[in-house]
């Protein structure tokens, strides 16, 4: 009998946040600040580059959006994300298997917006940017928005997978959870982000090695 793919393993899990609300006001994202107590990271890593000009296929581009796509950037071993995969992307619901301290947790997250600009104007020149976001929802450790985005300069070539994060450690009931968290939250943030931007680079050079089909 074949498995069930990962989503239908946890589908009554996942139901749970169908109706979860975010966990913070996010209508005032623009007013959070180092200054008022929130954490706001940026994190880059070049990816192959392409010719000037529009993203090509093959090319690191299309291959970077396609492993954003699937969500399939995050260290296993540290996060999973579980989702249905047929939905759309915009508002996509997705549950967080997080691993650490030998614990693991369910957080709830839902894609807050799409990023799709063919042409963005940059100090570098005119940028293809695509990417989304996911913000936290009600009992998440945390609270915040990250937003994930993949760059190609159209005037150089060069392509970049960039993370960018606003957050703040959120309301846990468990002293326990909450004494962890406090003490290697921080540092489990930033193991996320490298190991993040070291696996999209091995899957897209991956996927950039891989024969390509010839259209019959």
């Amino acid at each position: 009998m074949d498995k069930l793919p990962l989503w239908e393993q946890y589908r009554a899990r996942l139901a749970r946040y169908e109706h979860a609300p975010v966990n913070y006001d996010f209508s005032r994202q623009n007013e959070y600040t180092a200054a008022n107590g929130w954490r706001l990271d940026d994190y880059a890593t070049d990816l192959p580059a392409e010719a000037p000009g529009p993203p090509g296929a093959p090319g690191a581009f299309a291959a970077a959006q396609e492993v954003l796509r699937r969500y399939a950037f995050p260290p296993p071993s540290l996060i999973t994300g579980i989702f249905r995969p047929d939905g759309p992307l915009e508002n996509r619901l997705m549950l967080l298997r997080a691993r650490f301290l030998g614990f693991t947790f369910w957080f709830g997250v839902r894609v807050s917006e799409v990023t799709d600009e063919a042409a963005r104007a940059t100090p570098g020149g005119p940028e293809r940017v695509w990417g989304y976001g996911y913000r936290t929802l009600e009992g998440h450790f945390e609270r915040g928005q990250i937003d994930f985005t993949i760059h190609k300069n159209l005037t150089t070539g060069a392509v970049q997978f960039r993370i960018h994060a606003v957050s703040q450690i959120g309301r846990i009931r468990n002293p326990f959870y909450w004494l962890g968290f406090k003490l290697f939250g921080r540092r489990l943030q930033r193991r996320f982000a490298r190991e993040s931007l070291a696996r999209m680079r091995q899957l897209v050079a991956e996927a950039l090695a891989a024969p390509q089909t010839k259209a019959a």
